[in-house]
């Protein structure tokens, strides 16, 4: 057997950068939930418990995504990105979708709940890298069914409402267009139609409004809008350079709202301060520096594309989720990849690691030189 011709290794650290952001989500999600769990249902270890079972799910679709062939995922982007939108539709319905905190976003599953627009964000990447694999995004008649797709995703997302999910999927679909070779003059014919829409939807909603007052200036409404970035600031700026130790928050005990979920980065800043908190950020940019390394190698361009699209998903939702706790932009919900409460987050995360695991292990790329990287 040639040396081209010997398969390529797992990505070991693609795989255990994963791991271990997931297992340490765990643990933070346990310091971050287990008073409120103990109050709420009277077990401290309730929400950890949901989240370990979701790991080992997600460890299994992981395996299997890793093993699929990524034809058949070019082959099924059109029906997985259907399948999608149906499933999003779905949470519309009576009986099976499930409201939380003003919005419908999940389905009841029975055994548990499932929310679409975590499958929905990688189905169009998935799709948009099927089409761009055809033809560049160079001319905007190209790029015509991207949008009309995107456009259909976001509108369902958004009347859950879900802006925050929405944002994330049109940044990472602009990025997704300038990789596939969008130029200037493509990107300014989409500004303006998305320039006039975006103050026309935070007018729509006045919690929207509510939310941008707040971000200029919370403490004009303390205990209202601006109660929840306050607390953020107040754990982060409680860390410190090491914070106060591991299980030593004190935001934690009812004081800051989805302390679990899309402001667990605040308790990560408050216990193990600045430098816990540039220690995940690293863990992330590795996996994206992999993605990257995997997409440049890949042999096909679907197969680039697709984990391009994966990169930067995990790109865009982290860097907004930063941003948002720290208060760089207005507050909205978003998880933090891998370690945010939430088994559809985790499950769908890992699933993109999986394939992305498989793409590096069909690479073209000889066996001796992918040791050097």
């Amino acid at each position: 057997m040639s040396e081209r011709s010997k398969p390529v290794v797992a990505d070991k650290t693609l795989i255990f950068t994963a791991l271990i952001l997931a297992v340490f989500g765990i643990v933070m999600q346990y310091s971050a939930s287990s008073y409120i769990a103990l109050q709420q249902t009277g077990d401290e270890f309730f929400y950890v418990k949901k989240q370990a079972l979701a790991l080992v799910a997600a460890l299994v679709v992981a395996f299997g995504c890793s093993r699929l062939r990524t034809d058949l995922v070019k082959k099924f982007s059109v029906p997985l990105l259907v399948l999608s939108l149906v499933l999003l539709a779905l949470v519309f319905v009576p009986g099976l979708g499930v409201e939380k905190y003003g919005a419908t976003r999940w389905l009841n599953l029975g055994f548990t709940t499932f929310q679409p627009s975590e499958l929905a964000k990688f189905a169009l990447m998935f799709f948009i890298a099927s089409r761009l694999s055809v033809r560049s995004s160079t001319r905007f008649r190209d790029m015509i069914g991207i949008l009309v797709a995107t456009l259909a995703v976001c509108a369902l997302v958004m009347l859950e409402p879900n802006m925050s999910i929405t944002v994330c999927i049109g940044l990472c679909v602009l990025l997704m267009l300038f990789v596939g070779g969008c130029g200037i003059k493509q990107f300014a014919v989409m500004a303006i139609p998305v320039a006039a829409a975006i103050p026309v939807l935070i007018f729509a909603e006045p919690y929207r409004l509510k939310r941008l007052l707040a971000f200029i200036d919370p403490w004009a409404s303390p205990l209202g809008e601006g109660y929840q970035l306050i607390q953020s600031y107040y754990a982060l700026g409680s860390g410190g350079w090491f914070g106060l130790g591991l299980f030593n928050s004190r935001q934690k005990y009812m004081f800051l709202p989805f302390a679990e979920s899309d402001f667990i980065f605040s308790v990560i800043g408050e216990e193990l301060g600045l430098i816990g908190c540039i220690f995940v950020i690293a863990l992330i940019c590795v996996l994206i520096w992999r993605g990257i390394v995997i997409a440049m190698r890949a042999k096909d361009r679907f197969q680039t594309y697709v984990a391009a699209g994966i990169s930067i998903v995990i790109a865009v939702q982290t860097l907004l989720n930063v941003a948002v706790v720290s208060g760089s932009i207005p507050p909205t919900g978003l998880p933090m990849p891998f370690i945010s409460s939430g088994g559809s987050s985790l499950v769908v995360f890992m699933a993109a690691v999986g394939l992305l695991e498989g793409i590096a292990r069909n690479s073209q790329i000889p066996h001796s030189f992918h040791k050097m990287y």
